[in-house]
């Protein structure tokens, strides 16, 4: 019955409650709490996943490009190569034109002086030749008049002129020199205006 006891009293309040309470409030917070990770582990998870996935597709990508630059980069060196022979062949190419040039204006410049030569005594040629046939037509002018020879025997009817006057006569001789050196200037002049257009 009734003992007025407080310390009765408070373990009675006690009693009354219940100890497993605690600890079953404690489980269920500890389960809740675990729950709650176990969905922030499991949303953590599915981000890893998908950025594993994203890296992985971006790994792939870069690696294609990588292959693709690597291809590219052997390509182009393959185009360096081949236009660095090119390059080279057609350096040799100029230089062996360059030469040919070079002994082709040498060729010209001593055609050129010979040409130049030739015209020069072609013209020196026809004065002396025309000097000549001039002496010798006075000297036959001159022959023809002279009274010289007076005893003619008489196999002579008219007196001696000389031999200028034949087709085949000294002069004939020369008057065809003189239009030989006359043609040989003009045709080296033709020849030199040709080769220098």
């Amino acid at each position: 019955k009734m003992l007025h006891s407080r310390v009765l009293s408070a373990l009675a309040v006690r009693v009354s409650d219940d100890p497993f309470k605690q600890v079953k409030k404690m489980i269920k917070d500890l389960i809740v709490r675990l729950l709650e990770e176990a969905n922030e582990e499991a949303e953590h998870k599915g981000w890893c996943d998908t950025e594993l996935s994203t890296n992985e597709q971006t790994r792939k990508e870069k690696t294609e490009a990588v292959e693709s630059l690597h291809a590219e980069i052997d390509e182009t060196e393959a185009s360096i190569a081949k236009l660095t022979k090119e390059v080279s062949d057609l350096s040799v190419q100029i230089q062996e034109l360059d030469a040919a040039v070079a002994k082709a204006t040498t060729l010209r410049n001593d055609e050129k002086a010979k040409n130049e030569e030739t015209i020069k005594d072609a013209k020196e040629a026809q004065v002396a030749v025309e000097q000549a046939l001039q002496v010798l037509k006075d000297f036959y002018a001159k022959a023809g008049e002279a009274t010289s020879l007076v005893q003619q025997p008489e196999i002579f009817d008219k007196p001696y002129q000389g031999m200028g006057g034949e087709s085949g006569g000294v002069i004939g001789m020369l008057e065809v020199i003189q239009s030989d050196f006359a043609r040989l200037e003009t045709e080296t002049k033709a020849a030199e205006s040709q080769a220098q257009a």
